[in-house]
């Protein structure tokens, strides 16, 4: 993927469109980027997101460019005028809305935000009880560009030279993949639940693999050790981004909290089980398909960023992920 350069010769209008956020909320904004693609095909289209998402901005598809955003602490490094459109893709806040508005675009896609000078029309408001892919298709949808909230499929990152290390031979084997980890403990279901689980699922005929970040691979090897599993089945820690996705790309199934996994699942159309905890799955859940989010909203506290798990997910047992599972594969679980 190129890194955007402002001063290169490429004479092309540019769009800019920011989502300086995570993998999940990249992941619910491709419907509304492929939409701007679609709209736009002579501009260059730029993405302003971090870093290390370019693997997975790669497979978004029709991306000419990454600028590294790490957040939104520094005005992008851009002069005004040299974006032709600039998308707001990111949130409602004055950080994003002042971060784009600087940029002096021919034309900007934004939210009107409070206590900022009205954006001129089409600005449509902020609607906060919404689902995040019909947020950002409704944005662009103000200025004329058609989208599709369903649109979320991503490209499919070949598979690794060595996959066979991956504890499955991906073009052979489609792996059950178990995702251990979350960013915030409040969305953290216990181990040994993840634990009982894949353990059913191995008996079943699965072939369980168990993901998770490089901070999360002792957890995912504790869990794959109470499931009676070996170590070669512990993926956590030793996955590129690209190679993550393409385990979720050839999955049987997945099951994960509400995490960039499950949007993974959602957007390569692989039946997941999807445990909510202190996200609304109104607004944060799959879309319509294979999928099925299992919380208990009634006793949802709602802290996104505790860390210790939200009740509504601890409410879900092992016996309701199973169940789950058996309405999504026809085989069932055992």
């Amino acid at each position: 993927m190129l890194h955007f350069d402002p001063r290169d010769d490429d004479d092309r209008p540019v769009l800019l469109a920011l989502r300086a956020l995570k993998l999940g909320d990249l992941l619910v904004a491709v419907p509304a980027l492929h939409g701007l693609r679609r709209a736009h095909p002579g501009h260059r289209l730029v993405l302003a997101v971090p870093g290390w998402l370019e693997p997975i901005v790669d497979l978004v598809g029709g991306i000419d460019a990454l600028l590294p955003t790490p957040g939104l602490n520094d005005p992008l490094p851009i002069a005004p005028g040299r974006i032709d459109v600039a998308v707001n893709l990111h949130g409602s806040g004055p950080e994003s809305r002042l971060i784009v508005d600087a940029l002096g675009a021919r034309q900007a896609m934004v939210h009107q935000v409070p206590g900022l000078p009205a954006a001129p029309a089409p600005a449509p408001e902020w609607i906060d009880e919404m689902n995040e892919r019909e947020r950002w298709v409704r944005l662009v949808g103000a200025y004329g560009v058609p989208a599709d909230p369903g649109d979320t499929v991503l490209e499919i990152a070949a598979p690794a030279p060595d996959a066979r290390r991956l504890g499955a031979d991906l073009l052979t084997t489609a792996p059950t993949v178990v995702h251990v980890g979350a960013f915030y403990g409040s969305r953290l279901w216990p181990a040994d639940r993840f634990a009982a689980v894949a353990r059913q699922l191995e008996q079943g005929g699965h072939h369980v693999v168990f993901t998770g970040s490089a901070a999360e691979r002792e957890r995912a090897l504790a869990v794959a050790g109470a499931a009676g599993l070996g170590p070669g089945r512990v993926l956590a820690g030793e996955l590129g981004l690209a190679e993550f996705a393409g385990v979720i790309a050839h999955a049987r199934l997945v099951v994960s909290a509400d995490t960039g996994a499950a949007h993974l699942a959602s957007a390569y159309r692989r039946p997941s089980v999807v445990l909510f905890g202190p996200a609304a799955p109104e607004i944060w859940g799959p879309p319509p398909g294979p999928h099925i989010v299992l919380t208990d909203a009634a006793q949802r506290r709602g802290d996104a960023f505790a860390d210790t798990p939200d009740p509504a997910i601890l409410a879900v047992s092992v016996e309701d992920v199973l169940a789950a599972i058996a309405s999504l594969t026809p085989e069932g679980v055992l």
